[in-house]
């Protein structure tokens, strides 16, 4: 039976800079916009760090009965390496989704954007989808499109748009520069699993693109944030407050461009998450004080 620390490890803290830099960006913008609602704010967290510990959870118990979990390297798996029951990861997944569903219907009902109502349900069913039933697109190289859509353009539009009914070029761009960095830690994340997803048979994009492409997509990945915080800087110009994240953009990507490999990439998915907490800080500041 797993202890609490190994369930703790299980949820995977942290991929959480992925869930809480979109809120942080979506609330920065509602904020340039005219009204920041933190209430609002505070519930659209809930939902992401849900969705986010749920889809951990929910890769954790569909990699491990496939057996894709059994020789990588990395963060604790609780199926994979037989900490847990199955059944019981799975029933784990399916409680953080269902917070995820409560926090999300109170924050439509509160805003009245209830069209979200559907969007949030599409969330839930590609959080599950990604590895989970019987094809799942993250084993067709398709994880990044949809880590791109709902970690990034969903979460930071979704926020600011459930407290200002508006968006504008800002928002967007934001949104752009927050899923590319969520997308680049599932790229590492990936890159680092090559060998081991190879012999499975899970064709992830860095499988398709081959380890030397892998590495030129992550860095182009890296870079775009602080390209689409100059977009950013168009409507508000204390947005450029964001290339101040650049030198840790560079410290992270170096170790990778090096060909780092299989345990040694681990700190490299950590410095990417907290890359995107700095970049979604300082956008988020930019932001808020172009308001």
């Amino acid at each position: 039976m797993a202890s609490y620390a190994q369930w703790v490890a299980g949820a995977r803290p942290r991929t959480l800079p992925a869930a809480i830099a979109p809120v942080a960006v979506g609330t920065g913008s509602a904020h340039a916009l005219g009204h920041a609602d933190l209430g609002l704010a505070l519930l659209a967290l809930l939902v992401s760090v849900s969705l986010q510990i749920g889809v951990n959870y929910a890769n954790d118990y569909s990699d491990g009965i496939r057996g894709t979990d059994e020789e990588r390297v990395g963060p604790i798996r609780l199926v994979g390496q037989r900490l847990a029951d199955p059944a019981n990861v799975k029933l784990m997944a399916f409680l953080w989704f269902g917070a995820a569903a409560v926090c999300g219907l109170a924050l439509v009902a509160l805003s009245g954007t209830w069209v979200l109502l559907l969007i949030g349900a599409a969330a839930i069913v590609a959080a599950w989808r990604y590895t989970g039933g019987a094809n799942p697109y993250g084993y067709r190289g398709l994880g990044e499109v949809m880590v791109f859509i709902f970690f990034g353009l969903v979460a930071v539009l979704g926020t600011t748009w459930t407290q200002v009914k508006a968006l504008d070029l800002a928002s967007w761009a934001g949104a752009a520069g927050v899923g590319a960095i969520a997308c680049a830690i599932l790229v590492a994340n990936n890159l680092r699993d090559i060998p081991s997803d190879t012999e499975t048979g899970k064709r992830t994009l860095a499988v398709r693109l081959g380890d030397a492409r892998t590495r030129v997509l992550y860095a182009v990945l890296l870079a775009l944030p602080l390209l689409t915080s100059v977009v950013a800087a168009l409507v508000h110009p204390w947005a450029l407050l964001a290339l101040a994240a650049a030198p840790l953009a560079y410290l992270t990507v170096r170790p990778v461009l090096q060909g780092a490999r299989g345990r040694d990439l681990v700190p490299a998915i950590g410095r990417t998450g907290l890359y995107q907490l700095g970049y979604a800080t300082l956008l988020t500041v930019g932001l808020a004080l172009s308001g």
